[in-house]
């Protein structure tokens, strides 16, 4: 089967996350080689089982400044180990063997920038990645990167930050896809507690926009996803996940498919 027969009636992958009525999804994110490629092809379709709705994919980059120290870590364990931008795109090719799964990427301007514009949205195109997250990219350039994406059927994803206040609702007026509200201060990784009034942020892109909203930041237990989904679309869960792999390197696997279950389990409690 090739990745256009999967994919060749499919608008746009994304889109099919959250279009039946009153879905809450669950969002996993795995940093790409960690440990190794085949680990991470392994990994997603482990999600996939748990019940992952998207799963992000993070190119590693050497510099990601949104994250906190466990992804820091892997994204430094996936170069360490020979991952690339072309590495990257051949995992989504073996996972497309197999799976029809919406993908998106996380990654920082630079890389997507050096690869070219044209043909990296080229290739997301051709291996179904509906989305892209760039938390680096200004909101005063987003054009430059939305432009090229839009060509190839590619979501550029809006953050949504609590700082971002004065600025919710012209961002999310521009959003597609879906609006990724961050739910903390600071960079990525687990906390015991979230005190952002969230639910007021999302009243307010609920004002202009009726674009899905995911929270991601900070979460990690069943409990906490329930939650963040309660008061929106989804729950994002990354360092979490991470740090399954960072104890148990390529035998995560099944601890994997466990987490996402019970995760996904809890927001489709609702």
């Amino acid at each position: 089967m090739t990745d256009r027969t999967i994919i060749k009636n499919v608008k746009n992958t994304v889109d099919q996350v959250f279009c039946t009525s009153n879905k809450k999804a669950f969002i996993g994110f795995l940093t790409a080689g960690d440990p190794d490629a085949d680990s991470t092809v392994q990994f997603i379709l482990e999600m996939e089982r748990g019940g992952a709705d998207l799963i992000e994919i993070g190119i590693p980059f050497s510099d990601p400044t949104a994250e906190g120290a466990v992804i820091q870590e892997a994204n430094i364990r996936a170069l360490r180990g020979g991952m690339t931008t072309d590495g990257v795109f051949d995992i989504v090719r073996r996972v497309r063997e197999k799976s029809g799964i919406p993908l998106a990427f996380m990654t920082y301007l630079n890389p997507v920038f050096h690869y070219g514009y044209e043909r990296f949205f080229a290739k997301c195109e051709e291996l179904g990645v509906g989305a892209i997250i760039i938390p680096d990219l200004p909101y005063e350039e987003k054009e430059e990167v939305e432009t090229p994406a839009a060509a190839h059927n590619v979501h550029v994803i809006s953050m949504i930050a609590p700082t971002s206040q004065a600025r919710i609702q012209s961002i999310a007026k521009d959003a597609h896809g879906f609006i990724y509200v961050v739910s903390s201060m600071g960079v990525t990784g687990v906390r015991s507690e979230i005190k952002t009034d969230l639910e007021s942020i999302v009243k307010s892109i609920r004002e202009v926009t009726d674009i899905p909203c995911a929270i991601g930041f900070g979460i990690s237990t069943p409990e906490q996803a329930k939650k963040m989904a309660a008061v929106s679309d989804g729950a994002i869960v990354g360092s979490a996940i991470v740090k399954l792999i960072a104890k148990s390197g390529a035998q995560a696997g099944p601890e994997i498919y466990d987490y996402v279950k019970s995760m996904k389990d809890a927001v489709e409690s609702l």
